[in-house]
């Protein structure tokens, strides 16, 4: 598996392939000049070559992980947003909307937080 697409293309679940779809196709649009890649099994977004944001699927939620650092600091907007978290991802149940507004945050902390950064994780 190489792109997006081949991802997207392999979940079962027309649901979920769905919600996918609208997840990357949202945060390429918002985000242009981030890179998308398959790594891990699982499609992300890095920028300088330092990792971003990166999603996958379970049988129950949408997982987004943008590091410990990320969720740390977002941590009351994702209670808020009715997820839960672990250290390092973030779970939206399929039957939750989106909170495309905080995925934004998210996606622009962790561009700034690491506008230095030269390594593909923080350290």
């Amino acid at each position: 598996m190489e792109t997006l697409e081949e991802y997207v293309g392999q979940i079962d679940n027309p649901q979920h392939r769905g919600r996918m779809e609208e997840v990357l196709a949202w945060v390429k649009e918002k985000f242009p000049n981030l890179e998308s890649r398959i790594a891990w099994n699982q499609p992300m977004f890095t920028d300088h070559g330092t990792y971003i944001i990166g999603f996958s699927i379970s049988k129950k939620h949408l997982a987004v992980a943008p590091e410990a650092v990320g969720i740390n600091h977002f941590s009351e907007d994702i209670v808020e947003a009715g997820y839960d978290y672990t250290k390092q991802l973030v779970r939206i149940p399929w039957e939750k909307p989106i909170d495309f507004s905080l995925l934004e945050r998210i996606i622009k902390f962790n561009i700034a937080d690491k506008v230095d950064c030269r390594t593909f994780w923080r350290k």
